[in-house]
């Protein structure tokens, strides 16, 4: 009679290895093959491609907007530059965001050990790139929501518009013709949306 292999106990117990923020923080920036990013999805990595020159234009304008509306005129605190902002320790939970603000109710702020925001913005920014899905966005937007953020703006510049994300409203869309304000955070805030997707 025939023996049957048998199927190593290994493979059945396999369980993912969970990242920590200090995991994040010690991975290179850089590989032969070239730059890398990533990010923590609930302690799984999640590696990101470098944007392309179309995101950087984008991001360019809303954190110019950000810093001369907003951070000059001391309302609070612009950044970007995928930016690490922890929303959860436990597991560790860590997205870089194209741009954000918080206001003065929110600070000073507060960083992890590693350099990352534990502060929690008022406003995330993300661009979508060419390899980003909507929908991959779209679940970002939740979680920056579910950890107290007030406002989310997804730049598509693929479709030419933005949607704004708020905790229990209705996504909203912006086209071109639309001009993005935020009053509730930076008082007197007025981009166009021409102007944010402006190459």
């Amino acid at each position: 009679m025939a023996e049957t292999a048998s199927v190593p106990p290994l493979l059945g117990e396999y369980t993912p290895r969970l990242y920590t923020v200090a995991d994040l923080a010690a991975l290179p920036e850089q590989l032969p093959s070239g730059p890398v990013r990533y990010e923590l999805h609930h302690g799984r990595l999640i590696d990101m491609p470098p944007p392309g020159d179309v995101h950087g234009a984008v991001e360019s304008k809303i954190a110019a907007a950000l810093v001369y509306q907003g951070e000059y005129a001391g309302h609070g605190k612009a950044r970007s530059g995928d930016v690490g902002i922890v929303l959860n320790q436990s597991p560790a939970h860590v997205f870089g965001a194209d741009a954000v603000f918080i206001s003065n109710a929110r600070l000073p702020i507060q960083r992890s050990p590693e350099g990352y925001l534990l502060t929690i913005p008022d406003l995330v920014v993300e661009i979508r790139s060419k390899n980003d899905s909507l929908a991959a966005l779209q679940r970002k937007a939740d979680d920056y929501l579910q950890a107290g953020v007030r406002v989310v703006w997804l730049i598509d510049p693929l479709n030419r518009v933005v949607s704004e994300r708020r905790v229990g409203q209705p996504e909203r869309l912006y086209t071109e013709t639309d001009t993005l304000t935020l009053d509730e955070v930076i008082p007197g805030f007025a981009l166009s949306v021409a102007a944010a997707l402006a190459e």
